[in-house]
């Protein structure tokens, strides 16, 4: 039995391959090109992979064309490294773009925080932050040196100084010949003429078009700045800014024209960075609780403490895409996913209709999805699959899956993902003390699902003994992609296995078209009627600025732009009235404003406005209040006592006459609230009632509105209400038939603000 074991053992071909320890051919590659080979390989199969591994690391892919979808740090670190980090300009030349010189990437624009979001309260134009820092990144060596003839070390200076002038953030107001402006232009000099000269135009250009004028009184990063002249100097000076807002055709060509151009003088190359659209777009997002939030900066801050169900785009005009992005995804031979914010990032992206067929009918090119390495917070934090969990690989695939229009089928065939055997369990742990938690690859999963992970340790070595962190590699992650690409043909779907995949993918499907007002028409509203309020402060000795408190308002109200111009129209003032004289009986909340429908006006508490939260916190529950105008002709509460026994109390709400009502509510919608509210209706339809029982506490419908106007803004906004909505966190059980009714009044009270107070 022996010597047939032997002659079984010697029947066996092993490959070099075999040596490997990976099951898939993809993971060998890449595991071959980044390791090396085994040292106790047998010298016959060490020359063998010696070979196959400088093929694959030495064919040359100058001419290979790459595709990159995604936004803001996740894409600009593949390309070329993080641009925004200090130490980036120390070594700029990797990545994608040098390995790959004819890489293009095509970013999400729905960013509206930071530079971004100041810029677009005064433009019409597209979040332009994330095209600004991948930019930078997309600066390619060779290009720099060919075009301003410098050596590889002066284009490294040359791109140091880029890096300091387009990431400057100033404090506005910008002026000339100010301390800011100066210090400016003196960085420019530092740059080679052509490109001094080009880059002090555009600097210059910002002072002498007057639609720009505006953007230098807020703070700002000058990159964006610099992005949005040589946007607006391809447009004629006659069409101003609410013009260009009402025809966004001029915009989309000159869009185009100004990044490709800045793009050349900075050595980015032709094409290197476009937008997904050129329209402006804003990011819906609908948690599972029902609540929905508008703005990717409220994605990223929001605490909601549930998972995000899904997210939709909202268009500000008919959206349009450029036919030489169509041209290149058509032309690609690599096709990038880039890891980034879940549902900010590749998912807006690939909501802008065409793009994600586009990338399904590229049948030859090779489709990577980059995965993300760490949860994060607001987005991946919580699993809607079993939020009792952390996210997985295929959790994010399912997201994407439920949320780009005809799935994910034909988008990507291997995911790149972050091998945790490769990093020290120190780090690991050390992260999880601080809350971080990896991405976990659950390869059976998504083996099912027909994906092939590909685990390998593309994490940056420099970055966790600099900086402590663990992120991708530009460079590793780029050689890792050049073995796969090189050594395609071994794993590569056939056209017949392609086709059936089509054939099961799921129907394409279109997301509810919702047109949005564009964000600097929004701002400018928001400021016309703040500026028209009549504000008083009522014995307040110190005084408030008043100018300063217009400023904060407009601010708060522009953070949150699920709220529409039309709330706005029930408020006719505010007042700021001192402690000493604030009669508002706080026995039973802590809510220090009201609306009071006698003059239509906000009252807060002047303790509260000079702090921008508390500020915040007022000012939301007043207005939510305001939305029910003068619906109350009076409101009673009286004593029930029975043989002299105080039995509790009885909250009478006679409602005004439905013909001189003023209220945002129409007639129906205002009974559905008060039912929410458990108010009983009687035989008058202006008459409800209350019980309240004895030792239980009651929220008047006025308040419950501003509390839970509040608080579907930001929970944190209501602490009042949040313990309320926690029972629809709570695992729901028949055993507990109060529980559930109780979560069905909340999550109709959801539904109620969601379709009726915010129309969504």
């Amino acid at each position: 039995m022996i010597s047939d074991r032997l002659r079984e053992i010697q029947q066996v071909q092993l490959s070099p391959l075999d040596l490997l320890p990976q099951v898939d051919v993809r993971e060998k590659i890449v595991d071959l090109v980044l390791r090396g080979v085994p040292v106790n390989a047998h010298s016959i199969a060490k020359n063998q992979l010696l070979g196959l591994r400088q093929e694959l690391l030495e064919t040359n892919v100058e001419n290979v064309k790459v595709v990159v979808f995604g936004g803001g740090t996740g894409l600009s670190n593949i390309i070329g490294g993080d641009s925004r980090r200090e130490t980036w300009a120390q070594n700029p030349f990797c990545g994608l773009k040098e390995i790959f010189p004819q890489t293009r990437s095509i970013v999400c624009v729905t960013d509206n925080g930071g530079s971004t979001g100041e810029l677009i309260k005064d433009l019409p134009l597209v979040a332009v932050g994330d095209m600004r820092h991948v930019l930078l990144s997309s600066i390619q060596s060779c290009s720099l040196q060919k075009k301003y003839t410098v050596d590889r070390a002066e284009a490294i200076a040359i791109t140091s100084v880029l890096a300091e002038i387009l990431n400057w953030r100033f404090v506005g107001p910008l002026e000339k010949g100010s301390t800011q402006f100066l210090a400016i232009e003196k960085k420019i000099r530092r740059l080679p003429q052509a490109l001094e000269q080009y880059l002090k135009y555009l600097f210059e250009y910002l002072f002498a078009d007057q639609r720009l004028a505006g953007t230098l009184n807020r703070s700002h990063c000058l990159g964006n700045l610099l992005l949005a002249a040589a946007i607006y100097r391809e447009l004629e000076d006659n069409h101003s800014n609410a013009e260009l807002a009402g025809n966004q055709e001029l915009l989309h060509a000159a869009m185009y024209k100004g990044i490709n151009t800045l793009a050349r003088v900075l050595g980015a190359g032709e094409r290197a960075v476009l937008p997904c659209t050129s329209t402006p777009a804003q990011l819906r997002v609908l948690y599972t609780n029902g609540v929905e939030i508008i703005g990717e900066h409220k994605l990223s801050t929001s605490r909601r403490g549930v998972p995000v169900d899904s997210v939709q785009v909202d268009y500000s005009d008919t959206i349009r895409v450029y036919e030489e992005v169509l041209t290149d995804i058509d032309e690609a031979d690599i096709i990038i996913l880039a890891p980034g914010s879940l549902y900010s990032s590749i998912i807006p992206v690939f909501k802008v209709p065409g793009l994600a067929d586009a990338v399904r009918a590229n049948q030859k090119a090779l489709k990577l999805l980059i995965s993300n390495l760490w949860v994060q917070a607001g987005e991946t934090d919580l699993s809607i699959a079993d939020p009792e969990r952390k996210f997985h690989v295929s959790d994010m695939i399912r997201a994407y899956e439920k949320n780009i229009p005809g799935g994910t089928k034909g988008l990507f065939n291997e995911v790149i993902c972050i091998s945790l055997n490769d990093v020290p369990a120190s780090v690991l742990q050390s992260y999880a003390v601080e809350g971080k938690v990896p991405i976990y690859v659950d390869r059976e999963v998504l083996l099912k699902q027909q994906y092939i992970p590909i685990e390998c340790g593309v994490y940056s070595r420099e970055a966790l003994v600099e900086r402590g962190v663990i992120q991708h590699d530009p460079h590793i992650l780029a050689i890792a992609i050049k073995g796969l690409y090189n050594g395609r043909s071994c794993f590569l779907q056939t056209p017949a296995e392609y086709q059936a995949v089509q054939r099961n993918r799921p129907k394409r499907f279109v997301p509810g078209e919702r047109q949005i007002i564009l964000p600097c028409k929004r701002y400018l509203g928001i400021k016309e009627k703040i500026d028209n309020l009549e504000i008083h402060c009522i014995g307040m000795s110190d005084g408030v600025d008043i100018n300063l408190l217009r400023a904060n308002i407009c601010d708060i109200l522009w953070d949150h732009p699920i709220i529409p111009l039309s709330h706005l129209e029930y408020v006719q003032g505010i007042e700021c009235v001192d402690r000493s004289c604030w009669n508002r009986d706080q026995q039973w909340d802590n809510v220090f404003s009201f609306f009071d429908p006698e003059d239509k006006c906000i009252k807060i508490r002047g303790d509260q406005v000079t702090v921008r939260k508390t500020l915040e916190v007022a000012l939301m529950i007043a207005m939510g209040e305001s939305l029910l105008g003068d619906y109350a002709q009076n409101k009673i509460m009286k004593e029930v006592v029975v043989e002299q026994l105080h039995l509790g109390r009885v909250y009478h709400l006679h409602l005004t006459d439905k013909k001189r009502r003023t209220c945002f509510l129409t007639h129906d919608q205002l009974q559905s609230f008060l039912s929410l509210a458990r108010m009983c209706a009687t035989d008058d339809e202006n008459h409800y009632t209350r019980l309240v029982n004895k030792g239980e506490g009651f929220t008047p419908p006025g308040l419950l509105m501003g509390l839970m106007y509040a608080w579907y803004i930001d929970n944190r906004l209501a602490s009042h209400i949040e313990y309320k909505m926690s029972v629809m966190k709570i695992i729901q059980t028949n055993l507990i038939p109060e529980q559930l009714k109780m979560a069905g009044r909340r999550s109709q009270m959801i539904g109620f603000f969601k379709e009726i107070i915010f129309k969504q």
